[in-house]
């Protein structure tokens, strides 16, 4: 039955992908401004133009473009930067490292914030906890990250001089530079996300706490952090699975804004140089590749999903 279900999910990827590579590559015909024009200036002459633009394969209706870029994509071909002549491949995958490092520790600010605070308002109810738990859940999905952003380099940057403003360092270079770089631009991608998984966990752990189990876990003796860690907690995360999944896929796009501000050199720094210097390849490669993302993420968050409930099989 798993199996089964699983063939079925996978299936609805399939047209999935095919639209959103059509919906990528229509968009992109929607940038202002000529490609051609931007690579020659104003100034180039006719001939010119003409010339560069079949090399590009502009001249040809946009069915054949799309056919023809489509058919190189699915071989793992994305084209060449228009400027740079780079492979937008090699560019992505450079890129790609930096980003998912970024995101890696924006979920887990996101997931461990969000359970602590949770978890904590439910255990101390009626308390200045609870209370600024719920505070919190208000807060985090009110201020934009970008607004957070500045905050802190203003506050941990500027003013106190604890933690650099802007660059990265890998965590490959060093564990201790990595965190010193990627704690506020990580903690700015992760305020929404704490603030949603905090809402959504003590919202689905005060319907479990009500439950006829928990009460009977009471009677027989069992405390309240017995309750809510072995009885409660498992049945609760049900829900924030799928919130989890849907944060990894807004975190990737919140990147772009992140990225910019604390300039790390990941995707969203290089979509948004590509979009100033209309360099279609590689804004048309790096938009395809983080959509992948995203809905290979929402596949796998409805396997897991169904591993910890099979019921969602039927």
């Amino acid at each position: 039955m798993f199996l089964k279900f699983m063939l079925r999910r996978f299936l609805y990827v399939i047209p999935m992908l095919f639209i959103t590579t059509l919906v990528v590559f229509s968009l992109i015909l929607l940038i202002p401004g000529d490609p051609v024009l931007a690579i020659l200036g104003e100034n180039a002459t006719y001939e010119k133009v003409a010339e560069l633009r079949q090399q590009l394969g502009l001249d040809q209706p946009v069915l054949m473009q799309y056919v023809h870029w489509l058919t190189n994509a699915v071989h793992g071909d994305l084209g060449r930067s228009l400027f740079t002549g780079q492979l937008v491949g090699h560019a992505i995958q450079q890129h790609l490292a930096i980003t998912i490092q970024l995101v890696a520790v924006g979920m887990t600010f996101a997931i461990a914030g969000g359970m602590f605070f949770a978890i904590t308002s439910i255990y101390f109810p009626k308390s200045w906890m609870d209370y600024a738990a719920r505070f919190l859940g208000t807060l985090g999905t009110a201020v934009p990250n970008f607004l957070c952003a500045m905050i802190l380099i203003i506050i941990f940057s500027l003013n106190l001089n604890w933690l650099p403003a802007t660059g990265f360092i890998s965590i490959t270079d060093g564990a201790g530079s990595f965190l010193k770089h990627i704690l506020l631009p990580g903690f700015s991608l992760s305020l929404a996300g704490i603030a949603v998984i905090t809402r959504q966990l003590r919202s689905s752990l005060m319907e479990t706490m009500d439950a006829e189990y928990i009460r009977t876990a009471y009677a027989k003796g069992a405390g309240r952090y017995r309750a809510i860690f072995k009885h409660g907690l498992q049945n609760a995360m049900l829900p924030v699975v799928t919130t989890i999944g849907l944060l990894m896929g807004t975190m990737l796009g919140a990147t772009v804004v992140v990225e910019n501000i604390f300039a790390i050199p990941g995707m969203g720094q290089l979509v948004i140089n590509a979009i100033g210097q209309r360099d279609f390849t590689v804004v048309q490669g790096v938009v395809l590749v983080m959509i992948v993302m995203v809905v290979v993420i929402n596949f796998l968050t409805d396997i897991v999903y169904a591993l910890l409930d099979p019921r969602i099989e039927y």
